[in-house]
């Protein structure tokens, strides 16, 4: 089994205490955590990224006020959130992997890809607020013209004029 020395300095400096020697298995664990949470990283930033799109065009759908294409819209969000959350239940626990078991490396992407998801997250969550406030608002809107046509005094008018009047039951013959 090769033993691999690794370096948390700078390549042109003098060897130093804090250089560590690890064997090739372990090596290769590192790398494989490494590109297992990248990947996972990439994956996540993808659902956010469609999520966003979905919050986005149902910004579009509250403002139409199309019930069916809402519907669908949520039926879709529930669907990529429900995503997320599974993916983030794999991403915790190999992101505390990464951290004992990866120094930091300049060429590590991974920091970079975790910035661009929290960004991605912060994005959805203020575009999720916005379509909530938006919602709430429309409703108010269509619960206020359903109570102006139930007090509208004109809706009554249109019934017929034999509606509401007497007719008898019992007609006398004999006269």
């Amino acid at each position: 089994m090769a033993a691999v020395k690794t370096s948390t300095r700078k390549a042109n400096t003098a060897p130093a205490a804090d250089t560590v020697t690890i064997s090739a298995d372990e090596l290769a664990q590192r790398v494989a955590i490494v590109r297992r949470f990248r990947e996972l990283l990439i994956q996540q930033r993808e659902r956010f990224h469609n999520y966003l799109a979905v919050l986005e065009k149902q910004q579009d759908v509250i403002k139409t006020g199309s019930a069916e294409e809402l519907l669908a819209q949520v039926e879709l969000e529930e669907q990529i959130v429900a995503d997320i959350f599974s993916i983030q239940k794999v991403i915790d626990p190999l992101e505390d992997m990464y951290r004992t078991t990866v120094p930091f490396s300049p060429a590590d992407d991974v920091p970079a890809l975790k910035v661009a998801l929290e960004s991605l997250k912060n994005r959805a969550i203020s575009q999720f607020a916005y379509n909530k406030d938006l919602l709430s608002s429309r409703m108010a809107e269509l619960r206020t013209e359903i109570k102006e046509l139930k007090n509208n005094p004109f809706v009554g008018a249109a019934r017929s004029l034999y509606q509401n009047s007497v007719t008898a039951s019992l007609v006398d013959i004999e006269g």
